[in-house]
């Protein structure tokens, strides 16, 4: 029988996949160290080096063609299928969503949105500085080259520095920069530093970028993992304000909720809650009077019933004229003799 003093390593990644009770306080943010500084400053002097050499069309841009003439795809094709699968962890729409679905994890286990928060400020980063250094420049790949030996900048290209290069470096490298022990931030980095060379050199292999617009895209990439700790204050004040935002909206639904469940109840008043309620005996409805139905309206003869032949039973309170077609009754002829003598 195991006892909790003899975990096997199944156990342990169960015990992982659970959610802590509440977030952790040995989380780890990093800082705008010397030594990162240092890095920072470095791949910023090589990121510039790259652009002046390619504007100047310097012994790197001899070796972009000479690369594209080799032609790698033709020279190894039993990899060319592979590869094409492989490039597609340097696109930004799969990595970001398989990231996100980690990271969205993380975040819910954690208790805390730092984790989607700082990638979606990565993103968003690698998005304004990559995008506006691709359209700013405007170089042309390989398959659209028109000099040979030119660098093919300012010709309305979008592929210097390389996107899938940077995209790899980053959303790969986030995982490291998060990771929650220094054993697994050094495991992460490694991978993701092989991720990401795998799809630089991969693009080059495909004949879609230029060997210099990957090493730029390295430096681009691994700027901004550099520079993330400049931003973790705008991060932590945003998730603060996220949280505030929700607790207010979930304050809002409870109140709304209880005033919907305790709508028409009445409230006793204070210190009877627990006394027996006792309710006046019901006095019985007082009956109404019948109404006397009126069968002829006020003011009004009552009509006699209409036959249809043969004379009327009686027609008291009515004279009868002279020329109708029933006979007069006795006893009225005097009448009838007045009416016929006054229209005579």
């Amino acid at each position: 029988m195991r006892t909790e003093g003899t975990l096997t390593r199944l156990d342990r990644v169960f015990a992982r996949l659970d959610r802590e009770p509440q977030r952790p306080a040995h989380i780890d943010v990093p800082t705008m160290s010397r030594h990162r500084f240092v890095l920072f400053s470095a791949t910023l002097a090589f990121y510039l080096a790259i652009v002046w050499a390619v504007v100047t069309t310097s012994w790197l841009v001899r070796l972009d063609w000479q690369v594209m003439f080799f032609r790698p795809y033709q020279q190894w094709p039993q990899i060319h299928a592979f590869l094409d699968y492989y490039v597609v962890l340097g696109q930004r729409g799969p990595t970001a969503v398989m990231v996100a679905a980690w990271l969205g994890w993380r975040s819910w286990r954690q208790h805390t949105l730092r984790p989607l928060l700082t990638l979606a400020t990565a993103l968003l980063l690698l998005n304004v500085t990559v995008g506006a250094a691709k359209y700013g420049m405007g170089r042309l790949g390989p398959h659209y080259a028109t000099v040979i030996g030119s660098n093919e900048m300012g010709l309305g290209g979008d592929i210097f520095p390389s996107g899938h290069t940077a995209n790899a470096v980053v959303t790969w490298g986030i995982l490291a920069y998060l990771a929650s022990t220094a054993r697994a931030r050094r495991w992460l980095s490694a991978g993701s530093a092989v991720t990401s060379l795998g799809v630089g050199l991969t693009t080059v292999y495909l004949g879609t970028h230029w060997l210099s617009d990957v090493l730029l895209g390295w430096a681009a990439g691994l700027l901004i993992l550099l520079a993330l700790p400049w931003f973790e204050p705008l991060t932590a004040r945003a998730e603060q304000e996220i949280l505030a935002l929700r607790d207010r909206w979930r304050d809002r639904w409870r109140e709304r909720w209880r005033a919907r469940r305790g709508r028409g109840a009445t409230t006793a008043p204070a210190g009877t809650a627990d006394l027996p309620v006792v309710l006046p005996p019901r006095s019985p409805a007082p009956q109404e009077a019948p109404v006397a139905r009126e069968t002829v309206a006020a003011g009004r003869a009552p009509r006699p019933p209409v036959y249809l032949s043969g004379p009327p039973a009686s027609r008291a309170g009515r004279p009868v004229l002279a020329g109708s077609r029933g006979p007069a009754h006795p006893g009225r002829s005097s009448q009838g003799t007045t009416s016929t003598t006054a229209r005579s």
